[in-house]
């Protein structure tokens, strides 16, 4: 009890007043429950920060968290739809690592437990107004039903030594391609990181077409699109393979980048190039490159399931990924890389020095933020790719 005392008082002191008996209350019944945590588990970088995350419960609130390995977020959104047609008031998930189009997808099923984000001390250490993308999962509000923990940002990642001038836009890249047939690849949807390629070359062939930014209209939508399928149609000669194969996610694709097989990789996460270096997997003159123009960015959310056996644990995990312990370590490019979404003013001095600069590899000017499509066309590009006709396979 001594210790959860002394870690209460730390958060008081690091954040403005909050109902802490409630949040005491909610630490007791936490303890020893499990929290079965559905997160992607593609990246063997992003499997040991969460094991870390599962050690520093276990040590400070005596909590036990599973990481249950998705390939696909929306199989846990199948799972708790499935529970609640069978009226299973009892699930199997606890918390969800989730991304727009299933956070969407969840809040107009009713699948989701909240709003409890308002509950979280640590959420105090948040400035939604600062950055109001901390309460817009692309472009639907939160309202208190999923936490933010990390800032992604689409970035290439290419060898200055093989390519000293890539490409800056998405014009540029198809020129690069014509000139370079069988350099360039993507990861095949509904692989995450290839559908915000999909959505970048979207959102530059259109001009930021308005129309992104709210549902799509099944009246329209193709003609919204048009100009995709036309470059996607131009590119998939020259992709590597001829187009007749695809890398399965951003790992595959880094280990072809890395073998020389093709001259770009690319990543939601800005600090992969520092941890690919690192880890050897990429040489030392691998750089990050933004667009011109700018690229997506979005957030990170995790959500609790209206069904989870341990909500209150749930929570506390949620709350301790908002810690800036565990932020920095996060930012930190040789673990992840990916900013936080804390407010650097909000934090004592002290906290501030967890945070380490940019490191090699790294853009330091990110430029311009695209934010993330509407839902809908996230749907729609996954569907069209997967069914659709631009393809020659």
């Amino acid at each position: 009890m001594l210790k959860r005392i002394l870690l209460l008082c730390s958060i008081l002191c690091a954040t403005p007043a909050f109902a802490d008996s409630e949040w005491e209350e909610n630490l007791d019944t936490a303890q020893g429950q499990t929290v079965y945590w559905n997160a992607w588990g593609g990246s063997a970088q992003y499997n040991e920060f969460i094991e870390w995350v599962a050690k520093r419960v276990a040590e400070d609130y005596g909590i036990n968290l599973q990481h249950v390995r998705l390939s696909d977020t929306a199989d846990a959104v199948r799972t708790v739809l499935a529970e609640k047609q069978a009226d299973a008031d009892h699930g199997s998930i606890d918390l969800i690592w989730i991304n727009g189009e299933n956070f969407n997808a969840m809040k107009k099923a009713n699948l989701l437990s909240g709003p409890f984000v308002e509950s979280l001390p640590n959420f105090a250490l948040v400035n939604t107004e600062k950055n109001p993308a901390t309460i817009q999962d692309f472009g639907v509000p939160t309202e208190g039903y999923e936490s933010p923990w990390g800032m992604a940002r689409f970035n290439f990642m290419y060898d200055s030594a093989r390519t000293p001038n890539p490409p800056r836009s998405a014009l540029e890249l198809l020129d690069y391609a014509r000139n370079n047939p069988g350099r360039i690849t993507y990861p095949a949807p509904p692989d995450f990181t290839g559908l915000a390629f999909l959505k970048q070359i979207l959102l530059e062939v259109t001009n930021h077409d308005p129309a992104l930014y709210a549902p799509a209209d099944p009246k329209t939508y193709l003609e919204v699109i048009q100009p995709l399928i036309e470059y996607m149609t131009a590119l998939d000669p020259y992709l590597w393979r001829e187009g007749e194969d695809f890398p399965e996610n951003e790992t595959a694709l880094l280990a072809l980048l890395n073998d020389n097989a093709v001259d770009f990789a690319m990543s939601y996460n800005i600090g992969a190039v520092t941890a690919a270096i690192v880890r050897g997997d990429l040489p030392e003159t691998a750089q990050s490159l933004i667009f011109d123009a700018g690229t997506l960015g979005n957030v990170n959310f995790v959500a609790i399931p209206f069904n989870a056996p341990a909500p209150e644990a749930a929570k506390v995990v949620a709350n301790f990924l908002l810690s800036p312990e565990a932020q920095a370590r996060r930012q930190n490019p040789e673990i992840w890389g990916d900013r936080t979404v804390l407010d650097m003013e909000r934090l004592t001095p002290e906290q501030t020095t967890f945070f380490l600069p940019p490191s090699y590899g790294m853009v330091k000017d990110l430029g311009k933020t695209l934010p993330e499509p509407h839902p809908d066309w996230t749907n729609i590009l996954r569907d069209l790719w997967l069914y659709g006709e631009w393809q020659q396979n």
